[in-house]
């Protein structure tokens, strides 16, 4: 009678097993292929920003990183928040998975969708993306959001800064997009 009541444990132990390592499995094939959509999500809104802004395309030959956010959904009325995922590009390839969140408040209402890529540009900013528990957009390196017009004028000869931040992509019904606030967090890899 023991033998078999310790064959129906083992056997419920295996099943039990097997099935949790099922499980694990399908949860990571998951984060892979949501991974994977990310990457080619970013990749395709970095190579539109960089065809269509000259100022991109021209930081992008010196850049030591790119972090690209495809799609951050901000809302609010009167308190508002982001939320966003992106990846970070080392020469051309992915290196690390980042999520960006922000809240705001104040007289604002609406929600919109917008992208935005930060090419750093020499190795104290890039190192300020990893040595904390979380990036705080206008703590630390100087970020300069870039705009349209100066988009077009920007040159490696004339970058002088930490970072620069282009906006792009909008979408939606709400005044005004800052960085100021975000903080940027790596996610598990």
């Amino acid at each position: 009678m023991k033998t078999q009541v310790l064959a129906q444990i083992s056997h419920k132990s295996r099943l039990f097993l097997f099935a949790l390592v099922a499980g694990l499995v399908a949860a990571a094939q998951s984060i892979a292929a949501d991974r994977v959509a990310l990457e080619q999500e970013a990749s395709r809104a970095y190579q539109q920003l960089v065809t269509r802004t000259s100022g991109a395309r021209s930081l992008s030959r010196d850049a030591l990183a790119v972090l690209v956010f495809p799609k951050i959904t901000k809302a609010g009325f009167v308190v508002g928040g982001q939320y966003g995922e992106g990846v970070l590009f080392v020469e051309g390839g992915p290196v690390g998975y980042y999520s960006t969140a922000g809240a705001s408040w104040g007289l604002q209402a609406g929600a919109q969708q917008f992208g935005y890529a930060m090419f750093f540009m020499n190795h104290k900013s890039l190192a300020a993306l990893s040595a904390n528990e979380g990036f705080e957009v206008g703590v630390g390196p100087s970020v300069v959001v870039v705009d349209q017009g100066m988009g077009r004028s920007l040159t490696t000869m004339n970058a002088k800064e930490d970072i620069y931040a282009f906006i792009f992509s909008q979408k939606g019904l709400m005044a005004g997009i800052g960085l100021q606030g975000n903080k940027i967090t790596r996610l598990n890899d």
